[in-house]
């Protein structure tokens, strides 16, 4: 069906439509083999407090937006390749029900539906456009995500030390590694992460210990690669490799670094059903 539409007149009329909502804030969404499969409103956990999202859902990507006007106006848009989405379903929670978490290397965050058989619809379509393109490229799923942020209001005390309580002077932030809600003095480093951002990002004091020991036993594994290379060279002395950095006397991380708070245990329109 999707190889039948991707050049019809209607499918490029849709396509437009879309395109002319996001207005000028928005990026050219027209492609040659491009299908527009779909769209809805599904209710998307941010870092304050749920809003509604319009999603869109294309053979090869999933765009969405902040709504200004329904069907006529929308910005904030977001372009996620779909072969770099995995999807997680959740349990519902006393706020929110039919979740589930599309996980991204870049960016993963939990969305909800208006009801189980949209959530259901929502997943399936999303899980067969995906199937078809890793099939279509060969590539295998991806296994890297980005940690999706917990809630601002999932918690008053910060999560790292246990310790600070939060309020209208002390603010929250979060790591970027492990979408943890902490304070200032648990989250004062910075590592340069390039899967997620060019420049160096916020993290906490236990992820800035984790992310430097990766660091310094890939810098060991490449020395000892080297070591053959270097010994058959007279003279040649490696440095020492040794790293200056030290870790800060940090509060005793009470919070359990493993503790998972996504795991397991606005409607769907198909434009051709």
């Amino acid at each position: 069906m999707v190889d039948h539409l991707a050049n019809t007149e209607i499918n490029s009329q849709r396509i437009a439509a879309v395109e002319n909502c996001f207005g000028a804030s928005g990026q050219p969404l027209a492609l040659p083999g491009r299908v527009l499969l779909g769209e809805g409103i599904l209710t998307k956990e941010c870092r304050k407090k749920p809003k509604p999202r319009i999603f869109f859902l294309f053979n090869d990507i999933l765009v969405y937006g902040s709504i200004v006007i329904n069907k006529r106006k929308y910005n904030s848009q977001h372009i996620i390749p779909l072969e770099d989405v995995t999807l997680e379903t959740l349990p519902d929670t006393l706020q929110m029900k039919n979740r589930w978490m599309i996980k991204t290397s870049k960016k993963s965050f939990v969305v909800s539906a208006a009801s189980l058989t949209e959530r259901k619809e929502w997943i399936s379509h999303l899980e067969e456009c995906i199937r078809h393109l890793l099939t279509k490229t060969g590539r295998q799923p991806s296994t890297e995500h980005a940690a999706p942020w917990i809630p601002d209001k999932a918690t008053d005390i910060c999560m790292r030390c246990t310790q600070t309580k939060f309020s209208t002077l002390t603010r929250r932030h979060h790591c970027r590694k492990c979408g943890f809600v902490v304070c200032a003095d648990c989250s004062r480093q910075r590592f340069l992460m390039p899967r997620l951002s060019p420049k160096p990002l916020r993290v906490c004091n236990l992820c800035y210990r984790q992310l430097l020991a990766e660091k310094k036993k890939e810098a060991e594994a490449d020395l000892r690669q080297t070591e053959p290379i270097c010994s058959a060279v007279q003279g040649y002395e490696p440095s020492s490799g040794d790293d200056s950095d030290k870790s800060d006397d940090d509060k005793a991380d009470r919070w359990p670094a493993d503790t998972e708070f996504y795991t397991s245990p606005v409607s769907w329109s198909s434009f051709h059903s």
